[in-house]
């Protein structure tokens, strides 16, 4: 049985081996991957089966542009071999959550529109956004939890404080209670 709870201090070092299989050392040069860097995530969450982590996901504080607060979701990790049992899904719908719980507006990614269209994220709003570095403009999607977050956002994307440790907590106790 999978299990999907908050990440815990003690899971670092599997996350990171879990995403270095996953997308191996590419993943250091990716444009979120600026956005992320010395930084504590805002969600993270991961999915366990027997003791073993085999999924992850973070979400990151940004500004979509001049002032509109945002997350940053990524990366998403499930083990090769835990993929295609819905391990990655249940992951998006439970940050999601709790990112809509936290008092998030809208949650940004960069990544497959096929994939993420299942969760509602398109790049509809995202057309006057920019990443820092090279990336493809049909891969920077969004999902706004409260409508119009997005409706004047515009420039670069960038990296913010995370919110005070109260949103985290809340955030944690959203996915607690949904488990």
């Amino acid at each position: 049985m999978t299990f999907i709870r908050s990440e815990r201090p003690p899971d670092t070092a599997a996350r990171e081996a879990l995403l270095d299989v996953a997308y191996g050392a590419g993943r250091f040069i990716k444009p979120s991957q600026r956005l992320r860097e010395g930084r504590e995530a805002a969600v993270a969450l991961v999915a366990t089966e027997q003791g073993r982590l085999v999924g992850s996901v973070r979400l990151w504080p940004v500004a979509a542009g001049a002032s509109q607060s945002a997350l940053l979701l990524g990366p998403l990790a499930v083990h090769p071999d835990c993929r295609r049992r819905g391990i990655g899904a249940a992951l998006m719908r439970r940050a999601i959550r709790a990112a809509r719980d936290a008092g998030h507006a809208a949650v940004l990614l960069v990544g497959d529109a096929a994939y993420y269209a299942r969760f509602g994220f398109t790049a509809a709003k995202t057309t006057a956004l920019k990443m820092p570095g090279p990336f493809d403009p049909a891969r920077l999607l969004a999902l706004e939890l409260v409508p119009g977050a997005l409706d004047r956002a515009h420039g670069l994307v960038r990296a913010v404080a995370p919110r005070r440790s109260a949103r985290r907590v809340a955030a944690d106790t959203a996915v607690a209670k949904a488990a």
